[in-house]
């Protein structure tokens, strides 16, 4: 009887142990997750006042002069820098995982030659093609040495992804943080007064400056951690092979991306108008960008975790399986928020003539909880380093989004094209989850089905708010709405993490 005593004892104590864990891992989620959304909002604000500024200091002409340069940059250096950015963070993560930190360092040597071959390439490549860019972009001017005095932005970038994914790899999530507020915050500060002193004649050692400080910024934390290595040689590149054939992958999935997103803008100005291919520019945006202050953290958090536990099924099943809750019940109650607040946001954000595009925002947002659900399963074939697998899953959706939205708006306009999006985030949900479930043994748990039900339900009630009622109805059944799905995910989170006991223990210690 002892035994049977000392035994059960034993076994309550590793329950509880284990119920300490899981709360610890889901409080781990739920601060990062907030951490970076946070971020990503104030980096949003920021952005936001440069940008009014630096439209009120160039004016129009100053404004696309920018955008064209910034995305032919943007193309030579996504071309270029094999996605070393995003691919380094897996490497990185395995070795720091095993507690190896010499195993780690050459890792981290390695990421950083291929970066540094890549910023070469890249800064001669945009050197060598700025004529053509020139010709390509313009019909006025000569605007080759521009292109050629940027060339060396695509080197910066480049380097600059290099000790991103340090950073990310060896997770010093607060100190990416840091580096994210302090270069919005210092872009703003560097580049409004170019603008202001120099006019359009600042926009091209704006750019420059720009990159270099985000590289200054980023390296004094990462060299500071992690310091260089003189020691690229050609082992480091051939250890990095299958690094550069996952961020190939990632390169080409972004292509099609924006290979697709192209063929949807060239169709609705060809069929519509170049007034409809704003509309439905700010509706994609008002639809992903601000949903994304959620999903901010997956590929800063998530991604290396799950990266770091790639070999072992059954852990990689619970770090996809809890990040998927919590990024759920994070994101739904937001949901709401700017599906019934949405008449109100686009005039405030955009100007009058954009509520047109209050419907297909409103559905639309459907589609988000479902890429709520996909999303987090979606980096499985990274983290595994399936580049085919990933590069098929990505193929697949961006031909899925381009049919849908062409069919879509020819029949029924904006609101077909929110149709298109709603519908696309749930066939990609479906066919992501099965493969992965196929490929990989994952296996999503009840809990997620319980949360997308009750969450869904109330957002299904919201949409239907503000599609049949008006006045203070309407406010009253969204506001309801609102509250019940924040209720709903507050509760679940506070019965899965620690912090708030954390909170309460603070506000005892104030008082």
């Amino acid at each position: 009887m002892k035994n049977h005593a000392f035994l059960s004892n034993k076994t309550e104590e590793s329950a509880l142990d284990t119920l300490e864990m899981d709360k610890d891992s889901y409080s781990h989620i739920l601060k990062y997750t907030g951490l970076f959304g946070g971020v990503q909002g104030l980096n949003l604000l920021v952005g936001l006042v440069r940008n009014k500024l630096v439209a009120v200091i160039l004016g129009p002409d100053g404004m696309g002069l920018i955008s064209l340069f910034n995305s032919t940059i943007n193309l030579v250096s996504s071309s270029t820098s094999l996605g070393i950015a995003t691919s380094g963070v897996k490497n990185i993560s395995e070795a720091f995982e095993q507690g190896d930190r010499e195993r780690t360092a050459r890792t981290i040597s390695m990421v950083r030659s291929w970066a540094l071959l890549t910023a070469i390439v890249g800064t001669l490549l945009c050197a060598v093609l700025s004529p053509f860019f020139h010709h390509f972009s313009f019909n006025w001017g000569d605007h080759s040495l521009h292109f050629l005095l940027l060339s060396p932005v695509v080197g910066l970038v480049a380097l600059t992804g290099g000790e991103l994914a340090v950073l990310k790899g060896t997770r010093e999530l607060r100190r990416l943080a840091v580096v994210s507020v302090y270069t919005a915050v210092v872009v703003t500060l560097v580049s409004v007064p170019i603008y202001y002193f120099f006019g359009q004649r600042g926009i091209v050692p704006s750019l420059v400056l720009v990159a270099l400080v985000q590289m200054v910024v980023t390296i004094a934390f990462s060299w500071r951690l992690w310091p260089p290595r003189l020691s690229a040689n050609r082992r480091f590149l051939g250890e990095g092979l299958g690094m550069v054939k996952l961020g190939v992958a990632f390169v080409l999935a972004g292509v099609l991306g924006s290979l697709s997103e192209l063929v949807i803008r060239y169709y609705l100005n060809v069929t519509g108008s170049l007034d409809m291919v704003g509309f439905y520019n700010a509706g994609f945006v008002m639809t992903m960008t601000y949903a994304g202050l959620v999903f901010s953290a997956l590929e800063t958090d998530f991604y290396p975790r799950l990266s770091a536990v790639n070999n072992d099924r059954e852990a990689y099943n619970l770090t996809v399986n809890r990040q998927t809750e919590v990024t759920l019940l994070l994101v739904s109650p937001l949901l709401v928020a700017f599906m019934t607040a949405m008449p109100v946001l686009l005039p405030m954000l955009y100007s009058g003539r954009f509520v047109l595009v209050t419907d297909m925002v409103q559905i639309a947002l459907l589609g988000i909880y479902f890429r709520s659900l996909s999303m987090p399963v979606n980096y499985l074939p990274l983290a595994k380093g399936d580049s085919m697998a990933f590069l098929a899953l990505e193929a697949i959706y961006d031909a899925l989004l381009v049919v849908l939205v062409l069919v879509g708006f020819r029949h029924w306009q904006l609101v077909g094209a929110g149709m298109a999006l709603a519908v696309a985030a749930v066939v990609e949900c479906a066919y992501v989850v099965l493969f992965c479930v196929w490929k990989y043994g994952y296996r999503p748990t009840a809990s997620i089905y319980r949360y997308m039900g009750a969450q869904l339900a109330v957002g299904l009630v919201a949409f239907a708010a503000v599609r049949l009622l008006e006045g203070w109805t309407y406010c009253l059944v969204a506001g309801c709405c609102w509250v019940v799905s924040l209720c709903i995910s507050v509760y679940i989170l506070r019965s899965k993490t620690r912090l708030w006991e954390k909170m309460m223990g603070k506000l005892k210690v104030r008082s």
